[in-house]
């Protein structure tokens, strides 16, 4: 090689030692790893001339019109020629590569890891985001923060004040305004491409702010504004140079984006692929084991599913495409293999989409203690498989819930996984989409239904921990929208249309699989600010509480007649999807006591007005004042005709965005308004179709809908509950606050149910003094009513209990139980102690039957007497001095009996004749007061079983290591003396009735000639 080390000089080697050397691996590890990679022959570039010969020249053109041929004119070595934009793009990169081979060397990793950082895998993530990077530069330039430059950099995304409108909601491009007002450097520094490494590699393990600090004020002082610039956009990973990685890729090496995608590794691609000659062949074109590859993306929805559908290539004979659930949780490949050195005998690595290594949070392997994941999945892989490659996400479960909740929990869940592997909380759960590689086979050129066959052949379902993601077929575009609507009600992302007869396709985003997500309407605006006017009680996990609400707009003054409320407003939509866990406790927090149970009757038509007059459509449970309610953003599809609501309109595929804390109801969308802005959209779709709001921010789903159950007020089971059904309530009022957790779990729905299936009635709210408050948990709303100590909170076993207790008599009495301490989760001052009366001093019912297991804690409970005596002692005084010996049932008392060479004595399996004479030899010793023991000590061991010659043979020396000069020997008996025994009902001596061994010519000896002195 011409750039041999030999040939490169002493700063070169000293640059190459210093951007190395520090990081995970060393000089050394690193030509161990990579023999051949190249060596440059001397300093890399100057870190200005990446922006002033690359990335700026890529921007120009980037900007220039496009088109077959442009205008512009560049000088060739065979004179003036006309160059596409692509063209000049190819040259640019063209120029900087060959400039560099000839200047610095072979080795251009030190540059490609600036100019595409975001696939540079090698260096740590920073830790630092534009608002922590406003914060660093405001303190090295030492400017204050309420400063027209502290502003602009702390608040980027607004438009800054006296700042250029081309650098709005550029944060590097604002960086930069502000740092070439004071430049500590007004020409270009002098740090090269290689230096900056090394300081970025140190700015990646500093993490902490101040530990950053200095690493900013170096930076500061050695470059300029524009040096700082480019600086802050490679640390945000956010270059947009004029040119994808794919375009540099192929203009460094034919190969390079087939290797990249295959390994994830930017230093093998520079180092493996230096030479343009020398081409991959074979294995290093495909994904292998234990090597992170860049997965197969779903491309971007289109305007029309029936175009969608038709991008799949359908044929007559096979129309069928696949619907899948698009899951919100980290993109996983999960690499199992053999590997003997393992506990278990399987290593297994995981990786991300953006091949961050996460083996050691899931684990390693079967046994490995700080896993979150394998070592719950020992059975998940069917015997035959040696080695696979699976693709599918990580998500979170919440096992209470049985349902997903947000990605941003996924590696608190796995974290806490780690600490408490049997914990009920949140766990990471893997779902399985796909098999790429199988028993050393690359299945990715194999269509996808073969792939999916092969899939579940191999991996058998870990029930929420590992399981194979399902999917539903298809053959129209019809099908397509029920399915939508329903991931969608249920708080889901969306869905994935997946072509079964595609192959895999690595780093690629084709017509093979699709997103699929609702249409968000952009002609309104961001979205629809309306004000909660209704709650409707959902059901399954939901049951209980509001999982829903009806949103209205504001009636315009004008439109008010005199006298009447100025309030009202008219019923435009509900929703329930979108909604976290977090959302669903502030709009309750803000709104709690405030809601009125919704009465047919007398409907609050000053408030509300819904549609259908008197029939009430979509009437809610209950009904809040808009004074005392809550404002919230809505995105939703479009805006549809509908007679379910007072506006005669309303949105197709709402969805919750954020709780407007900031607004009051006065503040939210009135009838005008919304009239304005449908009417401009109507004019805009003159000349347009409905844009997409590709950028919309994604919102979490936190559970999934569960199966339809009682709730809310209705007198009417619509699930009937399917257990005992008596008249015990009948003419009670119960306010089910939180749900049962002992005896049995129900939710609260379950709760009320069971409640009204035995003749109660069920309100939400404990405003009538005679409502029976049922609550086992101290939820807010608990709290509230403990602390106001006006009312008692009864546990909800008090119900079970006086079903329980009623079904003796077919469920025709009404027989109350008494309150019982266990009953009572909260007393008042009055009530305390009042409770203690219906039971006895242990705790013992007095009203109604007690169970084994409470009878059982009443026992307990009880003090236990001392008697005072040794149990033999009195034994001895009633059948006289040496009476108990005598007796068949007490002839083994007093001795520990091991059984050694005797067969498998502890399995109550045995087979054969032999072993069956053992396991009665054993229970005679047992049932007569002795004790079968394995221990091998000199006071707990007084017999030893043996059979044959041989087995006294082989159990002396084994005594003799365990039982010193001196001490008493056990005595080495057959399995016949006990039989014997068992037989004369006598303990036989030992040296007389030794049957087998003595027969044999074997006496018991003395021991003591075995134990060395």
């Amino acid at each position: 090689m011409a750039d041999d080390s030999e040939m490169r000089d002493a700063a070169a080697v000293e640059e190459e030692e210093m951007q190395y050397g520090h990081g995970p691996m060393t000089e050394e590890d690193l030509d161990e790893k990579y023999p051949n990679r190249p060596h440059n022959h001397s300093r890399t570039l100057p870190f200005h001339d990446l922006f002033l010969t690359l990335f700026n020249p890529l921007n120009e053109n980037k900007k220039k019109p496009t088109g077959p041929i442009t205008a512009r004119k560049k000088q060739g070595p065979h004179g003036p020629a006309n160059l596409s934009p692509n063209e000049v793009r190819r040259s640019i990169l063209e120029r900087f590569i060959s400039r560099w081979r000839k200047e610095v060397g072979n080795d251009i990793y030190p540059a490609f890891r600036l100019i595409v950082p975001e696939k540079d895998r090698d260096r740590g993530m920073y830790g630092l985001k534009e608002k922590t990077i406003g914060k660093l530069l405001v303190r090295v330039m030492k400017i204050d923060k309420n400063s027209e430059d502290g502003y602009n950099l702390l608040n980027w995304k607004l438009p800054g004040v006296k700042s250029s409108s081309a650098m709005a909601g550029d944060f590097a491009g604002r960086c930069y305004e502000v740092i070439s007002k004071r430049p500590m450097r007004t020409t270009v520094g002098s740090l090269t491409i290689g230096e900056v490494n090394e300081m970025l590699d140190r700015l990646s393990t500093a993490q902490k702010e101040e530990n950053q600090l200095p690493i900013f004020e170096e930076f500061y002082k050695r470059m300029n504004a524009e040096e700082m610039m480019w600086l802050i956009r490679m640390i945000l990973r956010q270059m947009k140079v004029g040119a994808t990685e794919k375009t540099i890729f192929d203009i460094w090496h034919p190969d390079a984006e087939n290797l990249f995608n295959v390994s994830s590794s930017l230093r093998r691609v520079c180092w493996e692929l230096y030479d343009p000659q020398i081409r991959l062949e074979g294995v290093d074109k495909g994904i292998n084991l234990m090597q992170c590859f860049q997965p197969q993306l779903a491309a971007f929805q289109m305007h029309s599913m029936e175009k969608m559908v038709a991008r799949m290539n359908p044929t007559e004979d096979d129309p069928v495409f696949w619907i899948e659930e698009k899951l919100d949780g980290e993109r996983m490949q999960l690499h199992m293999i053999e590997d003997e050195s393992m506990p278990g005998g399987r290593r297994f690595g995981f990786w991300s989409r953006k091949a961050k290594d996460y083996t050691y949070l899931y684990g390693n392997g079967f046994q490995d203690e700080n896993a979150a994941l394998t070592r719950h999945i020992k059975t998940a892989f069917d015997d035959g498989v040696r080695n696979i490659i699976l693709d599918g996400e990580m998500i979170t479960w919440d096992p209470e819930q049985d349902a997903m909740v947000p990605f941003g929990t996924l590696k608190t869940a796995a974290l806490s996984e780690q600490r408490n592997p049997f914990s009920t909380g949140n766990r990471p759960m893997y779902r399985i989409f796909d098999c790429l590689y199988l028993n050393d086979r690359n299945l990715t050129n194999y269509t996808l239904r073969d792939r999916r066959r092969a899939l579940e052949k191999s991996i058998n379902s870990i029930h929420r921990r590992l399981e194979n993601h399902a999917y539903t077929e298809a053959t129209s575009a019809a099908e397509i929208e029920p399915l939508l609507r329903q991931v969608v009600a249920e708080s889901s992302e969306g869905l994935v249309l997946k072509n079964p007869r595609s192959v895999y396709r690595l780093n690629e985003r084709n017509d093979d699989w699709m997103k699929v997500k609702p249409e968000y309407m952009t002609e309104f605006g961001e979205s629809l600010d309306c004000v909660v006017v209704g709650g409707y009680y959902g059901s399954g996990k939901r049951g209980g509480k509001l999982s829903s609400f009806l949103c209205g707009l504001r009636v315009d003054k004008n439109q008010i007649q005199q006298g009447a409320n100025p309030m009202k407003t008219y019923s435009f939509f509900k929703v329930g999807g979108g909604f976290s866990a977090a959302d669903y406790a502030e709009i309750r927090h803000r709104t709690d006591g405030k809601w009125v149970e919704w009465d047919p009757k007398k409907p609050p038509s000053e408030y509300i007005e819904l549609a259908g007059g008197n029939r009430q459509i979509e009437r809610p449970d209950c009904w809040i004042k808009p004074d005392d309610s809550v404002v919230i953003s809505v995105k939703a599809a479009s805006v549809y005709p509908s007679e379910d609501f007072k506006m005669d309109v309303t949105l197709r595929f709402p969805r919750f965005k954020k709780l407007r804390t900031d607004k009051d109801w006065t503040q939210a969308l009135s009838i005008s308004e919304f009239n304005q802005l449908k009417e401009r959209a109507e004019q805009e779709r003159k000349d347009k179709s409905f844009k997409m709001d590709d950028n919309r921010r994604k919102r979490p789903s936190t559970r999934k809908r569960r199966q339809l159950t009682v709730a809310g007020n209705d007198e009417v089971l619509t699930t009937p509950y399917a257990g005992p059904e008596t008249k015990v309530f009948d003419g009670l009022a119960f306010f089910v606050i939180t749900e049962a957790l002992k005896p049995v779990k129900k939710s609260k729905a379950e709760l009320e149910q069971l409640i009204k299936a035995n003749g109660g009635h069920i309100l939400q709210s404990e405003k009538d003094p005679k409502t029976i408050c049922i609550a086992e948990r101290k939820l807010v709303k608990v709290a509230s009513i403990i602390k106001r100590g006006e009312r008692n909170l009864i546990n909800p076993s008090w119900i079970f209990d006086c079903i329980k207790q009623n079904e003796r008599d077919n469920g025709r009495s009404t027989f109350l139980l008494p309150y019982e301490p266990d009953h009572v989760f909260f007393a008042t001052a009055e009530d305390r102690g009042v409770f203690e009366q219906n039971v006895d001093a242990y705790g013992d019912s007095y009203a109604r039957d007690t169970t084994a297991e409470e009878l059982e804690r009443v026992l307990q409970a009880m003090p236990k007497m001392e008697h005072g005596y040794d149990s033999e002692v009195l034994l001895e005084q009633v059948f006289g001095d040496g009476a108990l010996d005598e007796m068949p049932g007490w002839m083994f008392h007093g001795l520990a009996v091991g059984f050694m060479d005797v067969g498998d004595h502890n399995s109550e399996e045995l087979e054969g004749t032999a072993n069956s004479s053992v396991l009665a030899a054993k229970r005679i010793v047992v049932f007569t007061g002795g004790v079968v023991t394995d221990a091998m000590s000199d006071s707990h061991f007084t017999h030893v079983v043996v059979r044959g010659r041989q087995g006294a043979e082989s159990v002396r020396p084994i005594l003799a290591r365990n039982f010193g000069r001196g001490k008493k020997l056990p005595r080495i008996v057959s399995v016949d003396w006990l039989h014997d025994s068992w037989r004369e009902k006598t303990r036989l001596d030992e040296e007389s009735k030794f049957s087998a061994l003595v027969e044999c010519g074997v006496l018991l000896i003395n021991l003591a000639e075995y134990v060395p002195v």
